[in-house]
């Protein structure tokens, strides 16, 4: 791993903020802060580019040890614009990984939510660095309530598509990104070939940090939603304008309110990942060869 140090940032700063951007558009400075925490991040884990990143989610940061060797590591509050994960579940460390097919993968285990009111760049600025490092592929992971009976806390489900209803965009501006293909049909396919029966559905992200109502699940239900909770969909549209490939994966953490005959609570959230750490991790580790 290298040392942090200007000589080992080629002669600048490491901890020096990023250039301010002169034409004075948030979406182009969104971008160099990015490019900036790239560089910083490489540096520290001791690697040129990343080949595709991982963000793990509540409930899979027992996964983290399934995706290969560790070959570097930092404090993602440490790397400029990132911040300590405010979430019980999550890490806050950013490692890179040399995975069984020779691939390197960095992963973030933690993200910051919309509910923490910094903003939404904070939200999607792991996602864009990822792609300023050189990752072509994005894996999201979260653990989610279920709208459908069958899918009960432990089951792994493969998005396919989503619902944002945040009220916000990571995007400004006449930037018209295509979502038709929000998450990989190649990615998905690839996945099958490991896990034929994993189900698909499509994910409905709240703003939070409360839980759903009763009535705020059956109208995500009656708009075509399988799956609710409060982060991918913003980090997806993130990645799409990117040009990253997404792939999508959640674990059902609870039944949503209405679904469930039971209270609502964040450490049954917790309790579910801890129990299917074993099934994460060999989905993980299968998805590294896939990939």
């Amino acid at each position: 791993m290298h040392s942090d140090t200007p000589e080992a940032a080629g002669g600048r700063d490491p901890h020096a903020s990023a250039p301010e951007d002169p034409t004075g558009d948030p979406l182009a400075e969104a971008h160099r802060s990015a490019a900036h925490a790239a560089d910083r991040l490489t540096t520290r884990l001791g690697i040129g580019r990343a080949d595709l990143a991982v963000v793990l989610g509540s409930g899979w940061s027992g996964g983290r040890n399934s995706l290969g060797e560790v070959i570097g590591r930092c404090p993602m509050a440490e790397l400029p614009g990132f911040s300590e994960p405010v979430v019980a579940g999550h890490g806050g460390e950013a490692l890179a990984v040399r995975t069984a097919a020779g691939r390197t993968a960095l992963l973030f285990t933690g993200r910051t939510h919309l509910y923490e009111g910094r903003g939404v760049d904070p939200v999607v600025h792991a996602v864009r660095t990822a792609a300023a490092a050189g990752a072509g592929v994005l894996v999201l992971t979260n653990g989610c309530g279920s709208l459908q009976p069958g899918w009960g806390p432990g089951t792994p489900v493969m998005l396919r598509d989503h619902i944002n209803l945040t009220g916000v965009s990571p995007l400004r501006g006449p930037l018209f990104v295509d979502m038709t293909e929000a998450y990989s049909a190649r990615l998905r396919t690839a996945v099958r070939t490991i896990r034929p029966a994993i189900p698909e559905g499509v994910y409905v992200q709240f703003r939070g940090p409360q839980y759903e109502t009763p009535a705020e699940v059956e109208m995500a239900r009656r708009a075509g939603g399988d799956l609710v909770g409060m982060s991918t969909a913003v980090e997806t549209i993130a990645a799409r304008e990117a040009g990253m490939e997404v792939l999508g994966l959640s674990l059902v953490t609870n039944l949503a309110a209405g679904v469930a005959h039971h209270p609502l609570d964040h450490a049954e959230v917790l309790a579910a990942g801890r129990a299917a750490e074993p099934v994460l991790q060999s989905l993980l580790a299968d998805l590294m060869e896939v990939l």
